[in-house]
């Protein structure tokens, strides 16, 4: 079924609910804004291509999606590929492979695609998840420590470690002071006020503090210069049909990172307000939101899973509370931008190693290596090792690859319940 969420909810909606859904789009704009800033620097693209992400494909996500709750934007999930496709590639190479992607997805939606997810062995998912998180923790280290890397620094874990010990005379102890400040607010936050938008609130007092004391931490506008108030105009990428090849296996990434982690996310969300998502539905609006998002000139769009999650116990239960936080978002943007540019960049770094540890789900690191097959265990680790020291293609392809080998070997076998991990 294509059906969009919305058309269905709409006509139940109340006073009370549209209002419960405005008061839980505040808050979850709240939880993206600082995000989708750090999610954008740490991808290696302009800090506002993560808020035109959030505002465009997080409304069209809303707007055409199969999950009542479901929040979309950029995701720490996707930076190990973004950072690479635009390395490699340029920004415009970046642009054309989500336009890629966001067509492929909407031929899955259309071919009802969206119930193969069921084929991705979990092991799979688990390794290069807590592979991604691995390498987005290393990525963000020097920034949380003012370290200066030497130009042309590799992004590869390999190459990158002994770069960063090269340049342990650059450490700045301000900026460790202001990045574990931000860890410890946003941790201590979330833990005394869980339904609290603390994130925004912990980035914002260290960075006031970098302000007041007049600290020697960089920041937002010092690096990036100042961020725009508006949307961009749409604009074609160059399309060749040698850039097309060229950029189909990253295309394909991305049609499969968005399709797996908006239904991962979509079925939280079902187990969180006992309702039914339509898969379809889903996989077609992920491919229409990054067909937006990159001719607007955003990064790759999907659901997240943390977001959506922020909403629900904010009382978000329709689709309305994604188009408040989107647009909120777009209103923050117009008239608080230049606010932005104080943000300190180590506490956007703390930010996202909080963020990359709830990713690696900790709590269930002993089950995952004490529970089920062998092969499996396995699995996870071999997907978790190419991921960090090879590549997510190739650890996606692998994985994949074996595990539905294994499961056609244990055909009798029941498929694990799915334990998503919390982004």
């Amino acid at each position: 079924m294509l059906t969009p969420k919305i058309l269905t909810t709409l006509p139940q909606s109340t006073g009370q609910s549209v209002l419960a859904d405005l008061m839980a789009g505040i808050t979850v704009a709240m939880v993206a804004l600082p995000l989708s800033l750090a999610i954008a620097i740490a991808s290696g693209a302009a800090p506002e291509t993560g808020l035109v992400t959030a505002i465009v494909g997080g409304l069209l996500i809303s707007l055409f999606g199969g999950s009542r709750v479901q929040i979309g934007g950029p995701t720490g999930a996707f930076i190990v590929v973004v950072h690479g496709v635009i390395t490699t590639h340029g920004f415009d190479g970046l642009v054309l492979a989500t336009l890629m992607a966001g067509i492929i997805l909407v031929i899955g939606g259309v071919l009802k695609a969206g119930n193969l997810i069921a084929l991705v062995p979990e092991p799979v998912i688990n390794g290069f998840t807590i592979g991604i998180a691995a390498i987005i923790a290393l990525s963000q280290l020097p920034d949380a420590m003012g370290m200066t890397l030497p130009p042309g620094t590799p992004a590869a874990a390999l190459d990158r470690i002994p770069a960063m010990w090269e340049a342990r005379g650059t450490i700045n102890p301000a900026s460790i002071g202001i990045g574990l400040g931000a860890i410890v607010l946003i941790v201590g936050l979330r833990r005394m006020f869980p339904r609290f938008p603390g994130l925004i609130v912990a980035v914002a007092i260290v960075s006031a503090a970098v302000v007041v004391f007049t600290m020697p931490v960089d920041t937002l506008e010092a690096r990036f210069g100042a961020l725009p108030n508006r949307l961009p105009l749409p604009s074609w990428p160059e399309i060749t049909a040698a850039r097309l090849m060229e950029l189909l296996p990253s295309a394909l990434i991305i049609a499969f990172l968005a399709g797996i982690e908006s239904l991962l996310s979509a079925m939280v969300a079902d187990r969180m307000v006992a309702g039914r998502h339509r898969p379809n539905a889903e996989i077609l609006a992920q491919g229409l939101a990054n067909i937006g998002s990159s001719l607007m000139g955003g990064l790759p769009a999907t659901g997240a899973i943390a977001r959506t999650a922020t909403n629900v116990r904010a009382g978000g239960r329709t689709p309305l509370a994604g188009v408040f936080h989107a647009l909120i978002i777009l209103a923050v943007m117009m008239l608080a931008a230049p606010l932005a540019g104080y943000l300190a960049m180590p506490a956007l770094a703390g930010l996202l190693l909080v963020t990359a540890w709830n990713m690696s789900e900790p709590q269930h690191w002993r089950v995952y290596m004490t529970t089920g097959h062998v092969s499996d265990r396995v699995l996870l680790v071999l997907t978790l090792v190419l991921t960090v020291l090879a590549d997510l293609t190739v650890a996606i392809g692998v994985g994949v690859a074996v595990g539905l080998a294994l499961r056609l070997r244990r055909r009798n076998v029941p498929p694990a319940d799915w334990t998503p991990p919390d982004r």
